[in-house]
């Protein structure tokens, strides 16, 4: 059989994300990093890699830009956002997470320059240098008690194209 020659159209593909919302006695764990040259602040928040668990990115990630290893306690919720960085859509999936360890002397991902705890108030005072609405959504369906269980999600590998 041959192949079909007709042209297909590009398949939309939005950016697949995933942040961790980590608390302590009230306060949140944070970033500053440099995006685009301009000082932002943002959850441990990063890229799904392929043949990776969106769990497994979350502590990836965290780990990554923050040093501290957490473990997932609940799935957030999922939110859906056309960037104002780079005009593309975003899929971003939060969770929230407990800080295990700190690993202080762990070099950070590039653009990051620090990790840093704050409260509610304060990354709400951050304003235009929140890296997106999405950080203070997550906190806020945090809050109000939105917690999916962690089973919500699955993993099945292998399977067939199509």
């Amino acid at each position: 059989m041959m192949a079909d020659p007709t042209p297909r159209p590009e398949i939309w593909r939005p950016h697949v994300t995933v942040a961790c919302v980590v608390t302590d006695a009230g306060r949140y764990l944070m970033v500053e990093e440099e995006v685009a040259g301009r000082l932002v602040c943002n959850q441990p928040a990063g890229h799904l890699e392929d043949g990776e668990t969106l769990a497994a990115a979350a502590v990836r990630e965290t780990l990554e830009e923050t040093g501290w290893t957490v473990e997932l306690q609940h799935l957030i919720g999922v939110q859906q956002w056309r960037s104002s960085e780079h005009g593309e859509a975003v899929i971003r999936f939060s969770f929230a997470a407990r800080a295990v360890e700190h690993d202080a002397g762990r070099p950070l991902d590039t653009g990051i320059r620090r990790a840093l705890w704050m409260t509610r108030d304060e990354i709400a005072g951050l304003g235009e240098r929140l890296r997106s609405p999405l950080v203070l959504t997550s906190i806020d369906a945090w809050l109000a008690g939105q917690r999916l269980p962690l089973s919500s999600l699955s993993w099945v590998r292998g399977g067939s194209r199509e």
